[in-house]
């Protein structure tokens, strides 16, 4: 086990780490995401006429914002998704969409706008709070969000860039293999430092999934490249909790050669580069 592993673990068992944690994802109740009031009154004409098309089309028009969730669907139902990505599909199928659409007539208006103004989930913030604190320059290092002031600089920086925009950097310039993009980017000395950041909340499912996710890109391969590039795995949550558990199991078996540390400790680790 890496000897910044360690020191993860010892912090998030033995001292205050998750104060020290709230400096990188400073969470916050999240408030509730209203509907405009010209929506609102579409939606209350469109249950009145009971135009069930309409009113589906309505609400997944609703769903998207800017490569985020803007609004959710108001109920959880297997088929919502297909539709949501193949519109046309409302058309072939009216069955499923009367289907849908009794559902939403029995909720009525206050229990759409209940459902469709829910708070978006923590989880959902993670990326960009750790973005944010990126952007504050307390890694002691320059930042920069672009692509030439990073090669070029004689600093050691931080390429805080959007992760496709890192993906992209990755694999034209460092070699990285996978479709997938990376939240963190760094030139220490001669070494480049490329990884993703997980915000590991529970145990089990999308959780384990996430981890997966990380430990993917941090085994991925480096194809030839005339940098020296390390990957690492910036991970925090319940992965580091003592226990029996899959995630702690898994980042505890890795070599000694293979980060996985705490964004805690991240000014730390490329302080020692």
């Amino acid at each position: 086990m890496n000897i910044w592993t360690q020191r993860s673990i010892e912090l998030a068992n033995q001292h205050d780490y998750l104060d020290q944690l709230f400096k990188v994802y400073p969470l916050s109740a999240n408030e509730k995401r209203d509907l405009s009031n010209d929506v609102v009154e579409k939606l209350k004409a469109l249950l009145q006429t009971r135009d069930s098309k309409g009113l589906i089309n309505l609400l997944l028009d609703q769903v998207k914002g800017n490569g985020d969730e803007k609004h959710p669907f108001p109920i959880k139902y297997s088929y919502v998704s297909y539709l949501k990505n193949d519109r046309s599909a409302i058309e072939r199928n009216p069955k499923t969409v009367e289907r849908i659409a009794s559902y939403l007539y029995e909720m009525g208006l206050a229990g759409i706008l209940e459902k469709t103004s829910a708070p978006k989930e923590t989880n959902r913030q993670m990326g960009q709070l750790f973005k944010n604190y990126i952007d504050q320059a307390t890694l002691g290092l320059k930042v920069t969000k672009d692509e030439m002031s990073f090669l070029n600089s004689e600093e050691d920086i931080i390429f805080n860039c959007s992760d496709s925009q890192g993906e992209d950097f990755a694999k034209r310039v460092l070699g990285y293999q996978r479709d997938k993009g990376l939240d963190f980017i760094a030139k220490v000395k001669e070494t480049y430092i490329i990884g993703e950041t997980k915000f590991l909340t529970d145990f089990g499912g999308h959780q384990n999934a996430q981890l997966n996710d990380a430990i993917d890109t941090l085994t991925s391969s480096i194809q030839s490249t005339s940098f020296h590039v390390k990957k690492i795995a910036i991970l925090d949550g319940v992965c580091y909790i003592k226990s029996g558990s899959k995630m702690y199991k898994e980042i505890t078996s890795f070599s000694d050669d293979t980060v996985v540390l705490s964004a805690t400790l991240l000014r730390e680790f490329l302080g020692s580069l």
